[in-house]
């Protein structure tokens, strides 16, 4: 561990919905939801507004009605939040090149390896500038921690929150850490939290105390181990830059579940489309296409088929999966579809293809045969301009849907007249629309018509206006 609190934690102050408040002045200081909206939806984050009625993330969201019945309740809207997320990631990365990224709103940095701080002084003020910026940079908070090694910046900047600085001092960890729950600790869930519990085992200090052998005795060699360094706040995990994809997946839950086997079959080769749009927007391909299915009971199962060799082409990825789910038996209905591809490489059995065809030209009369049926077609998809999705959990993005029914709410719309607002809800026919924009007031409300020609969906707006530049002289 280090001798200076130059490892910084930055959380974003429940970032999807201040995003949201930052957007819509008239939710600004009010309960506000974000989430899958539907039966099985689920909290991606709440405001601290929302927070005070004991709603939380990961909370279903019916609950979360019952709880707080009069706040907002919006569905997510990812461009907005990757772009507010690329500007701090940028911010940060002005900082050190050891940028860690866990999320869209959460990094570690290495403020040592960027030759920013070097004491606990020349740290606060680099934490103290980063949360300056970034407010003037998007308008949001953002909590820092500052600590001699990962574990302790992250818990530090939960201290920290909300909108705040924490920084601790090396050498004392300890007497920070002893009072705290053993829930602070990383891989310390409810499982292993109860075990605990019922061993008398309730903060970190009793877990020093308890003795390393006491704890691989209860929890196996390997956790017990791990649990007893962190107690005694032992840390040697490094800033990683890249953190390597193992995996591209996407899957959606749904409201009501699926019965009919030809509906399902439709739902995987949507879901496929999907994914091979997902690991093309990351210049991907892969291996093995896995299938999950989550039945009516609960019981989830998960198939997987190892291709010959790595590919992006939708057709065999749709193939792949069809013939997984031809061994899944989904009677009694299905809740949550889902398909993967895993064994990520950065190019294409169709590239090696082409790259020999390429060679057979250079060599030949330019005649390429089959191996040049082959490039042409990696040629016609390699250039596609393809937007990386999201899953579409029971948290997530809303997917194009019909155009009666593609008013979500919290979305951007634009109208002939009214110019620029958000779905505050829609139903029975009608949509009601906000009209304001990050720099009006709270704007006024009005209902259309869900076919309405002069509504139309719209891009987000910045949520600070680019400043202009000053004139010459």
């Amino acid at each position: 561990m280090r001798n200076a609190p130059t490892i910084l934690h930055l959380d974003m102050d429940a970032f999807y919905a201040s995003v949201e408040q930052a957007s819509k002045p008239s939710l600004r200081g009010k309960a506000v939801i974000v989430g899958g909206l539907g039966p099985r939806g689920v909290v991606a984050t709440a405001s601290y507004e929302a927070r005070i009625f004991g709603v939380h993330s990961a909370m279903p969201m019916a609950q979360a009605r019952r709880l707080a019945p009069n706040a907002a309740y919006l569905v997510p809207r990812f461009r907005i939040y990757r772009d507010v997320s690329e500007r701090v990631m940028g911010l940060l990365r002005e900082l050190s090149p050891l940028v860690e990224p866990l999320s869209l709103d959460e990094a570690f940095v290495d403020l040592e390896a960027g030759g920013v701080a070097w004491d606990a002084e020349s740290a606060r003020l680099v934490g103290v500038k980063l949360r300056s910026d970034i407010r003037a940079a998007t308008g949001l908070a953002g909590s820092v921690g500052l600590a001699a090694s990962k574990m302790v910046a992250k818990i530090a900047s939960e201290e920290a929150k909300p909108d705040g600085l924490v920084l601790i001092e090396p050498g004392t960890e300890r007497g920070l850490l002893g009072p705290m729950s053993v829930r602070v600790l990383p891989g310390v869930g409810p499982a292993t939290g109860d075990h605990l519990r019922r061993a008398g085992i309730h903060t970190v200090e009793e877990i020093a105390e308890a003795g390393e052998d006491e704890l691989v005795r209860l929890l196996g060699k390997a956790h017990g181990h791990a649990l007893y360094a962190m107690a005694l706040a032992h840390d040697e995990r490094p800033v990683v830059a890249e953190r390597e994809a193992k995996s591209v997946s996407v899957e959606d839950t749904y409201d009501v579940d699926i019965h009919d086997r030809m509906r399902v079959g439709l739902e995987v080769q949507r879901l496929a489309d999907r994914c091979v749009r997902r690991l093309r927007g990351a210049g991907l391909s892969g291996r093995t296409i896995v299938l999950k299915v989550r039945r009516y009971d609960f019981s989830t199962l998960t198939r997987s088929e190892t291709l010959r060799g790595p590919t992006d082409d939708p057709a065999v990825v749709r193939e792949a999966a069809a013939r997984l789910l031809e061994g899944v038996d989904t009677t009694g209905g299905v809740r949550l579809l889902g398909v993967g591809v895993s064994g990520l490489a950065d190019f294409t059995q169709e590239d090696l293809f082409a790259q020999a065809a390429g060679e057979m030209a250079v060599e030949g009369e330019g005649d390429l045969g089959e191996g040049g049926a082959v490039a042409e077609k990696a040629l016609a998809t390699s250039g596609a301009a393809v937007e990386g999705d999201r899953d579409g959990d029971a948290a997530g993005e809303a997917q194009p849907q019909p155009a009666e029914r593609r008013w979500h709410a919290g979305h951007d719309v634009r109208h002939a007249e009214y110019g620029h607002g958000w779905v505050q809800g829609s139903g029975v026919g009608r949509v009601t629309v906000r009209f304001e924009t990050p720099e009006s007031g709270p704007g006024r409300v009005r209902t259309f018509w869900v076919d309405d020609p002069a509504l139309e969906v719209a891009e987000p707006l910045p949520l600070v206006a680019a400043e202009t530049p000053a004139a010459p002289g």
